[in-house]
């Protein structure tokens, strides 16, 4: 069978197994994991509607599918459920961010009904304020959080991903409120969750890389020379905190290191060079050449010599590579590579993007039902976790990454890119589709 079949394949039966899980209760939801004991799924709690782990998370996979075959009638009921259910609700939600709040409603909405998004826009316009905006999460702080995920970035990101006639009140917004959040250092700015915040995690999700990338997009839109300044500062300080050895570039995931019981060097989307290389990609994008005499293309090649020389996806020890998702994972390093092979021609990194792919067929959990994964908490007395549905932590994104891997192997590096808020700027435009 011909690898893209078999990527295929896998991709389907693990979207047949997500789809099933999928309930109605007020318009769609999806249980974040599928207890293996057999026992019903859990109630929709607040992130259901949410792109990390819930419905918004659904509609990029559905818009890698429709790139091969049309949908299904009970697809495009899941599109139409998804749309509604967003559209409905977000005039009256108050989060903000990509992961659980109305900039990951954006990506849902513009990819499966163009122009339903300016609903969740509006809303967020109506809730910025002059330091960023208000979040509901957990950290125990009033003040708005900075990064990628939770907070000012992510927003940041997705109205420059939208573009229209909100976007650039929401990137002037947001860029001056990350602006003044910054923290300066020795080597240049550096960026934690929120000012105040015990530690810093210094890579693309939760800390300066995703920042810094989030001030270069929207500076190079704007026209905002001191945005595109603010990044090259964050990238002078990872360089000041980060390490160039064996011809790489990785930086720690938490300073200091003693606060967090991890590796002091992890290599995913998160917290690793995966997700440095989007910052790299966004300075070229910016016109930014070199960083204190590093060549930014130089860099974004280091992350990934890191990468591929750390091992992964072998898990070699307990903690260090447990996890095949897009988050923390297996998927998301794949995408990487397909975006980097795509934006620069480098075919060679196809290789190790099958190579990624072989790891996630290696690893399904395969019956009749259709294909799941589970990943290892090694710290936890029952460390094998239950399967994940969602887009950043289960099968629906490593779906999605197997959908287009067979893509791009079957049509090569001018491939269509279903592109996204925390990625477009590192694929080049031709190939770029939203829906």
């Amino acid at each position: 069978m011909p690898d893209a079949t078999r990527y295929r394949e896998t991709g389907e039966a693990a979207w047949s197994w997500v789809l099933a899980q999928v309930r109605d209760d007020d318009g769609p939801w999806l249980p974040e994991d599928v207890p293996v004991d057999g026992a019903p799924p859990t109630e929709p709690d607040g992130e259901r509607d949410s792109a990390y782990s819930g419905i918004a998370g659904l509609a990029p996979v559905l818009t890698e599918i429709a790139r091969y075959r049309p949908l299904t009638g009970t697809e495009r009921t899941l599109a139409d459920g998804i749309v509604a259910r967003l559209t409905a609700t977000a005039p009256e939600r108050t989060e903000a961010c990509w992961a659980d709040g109305l900039a990951g409603h954006v990506l849902a909405l513009r990819q499966l009904a163009p122009g339903t998004e300016r609903v969740a826009l509006r809303r967020l316009a109506e809730l910025a304020t002059p330091d960023g905006w208000p979040s509901t999460s957990d950290l125990e702080t009033s003040e708005p959080i900075t990064d990628l995920i939770m907070g000012t970035a992510g927003v940041v990101l997705a109205a420059a991903w939208a573009g229209g006639l909100d976007a650039t009140a929401l990137l002037t917004t947001g860029g001056t409120a990350l602006l003044g959040a910054a923290e300066r250092t020795e080597g240049g700015l550096d960026w934690r969750l929120h000012p105040g915040y015990p530690a810093s995690t210094p890579n693309f999700a939760h800390g300066t890389a995703g920042v810094a990338s989030a001030l270069a997009v929207a500076g190079t839109l704007l026209g905002r020379k001191d945005f595109v300044d603010a990044a090259v500062d964050g990238a002078r300080h990872l360089l000041s905190v980060g390490s160039l050895a064996d011809g790489g570039f990785v930086v720690p995931h938490t300073l200091p290191y003693s606060s967090r019981e991890v590796e002091p060097v992890t290599y995913g989307w998160c917290h690793g060079p995966t997700g440095l290389t989007y910052l790299f990609a966004a300075l070229a994008r910016a016109g930014v050449s070199d960083v204190d005499g590093h060549p930014v293309a130089e860099l974004r090649e280091r992350c990934i010599r890191s990468v591929l020389d750390s091992g992964l996806p072998q898990r070699l020890r307990p903690g260090f590579w447990d996890n095949d998702g897009r988050c923390c994972g297996t998927a998301g390093v794949g995408d990487m590579l397909l975006d980097t092979a795509q934006d620069t021609g480098n075919a060679e990194l196809l290789a190790p993007a099958r190579t990624m792919g072989d790891a996630l067929l290696e690893r399904a959990i395969r019956d009749e039902a259709g294909a799941r994964w589970r990943f290892v908490e090694y710290r936890i007395e029952q460390p094998l976790l239950p399967p994940g549905t969602s887009w950043m932590q289960g099968a629906a994104g490593i779906a999605a990454y197997l959908f287009r891997l067979a893509r791009v192997l079957d049509d090569g590096l001018a491939a269509p890119v279903v592109d996204r808020p925390e990625q477009w700027w590192a694929v080049p435009a031709a190939p770029r589709v939203t829906g």
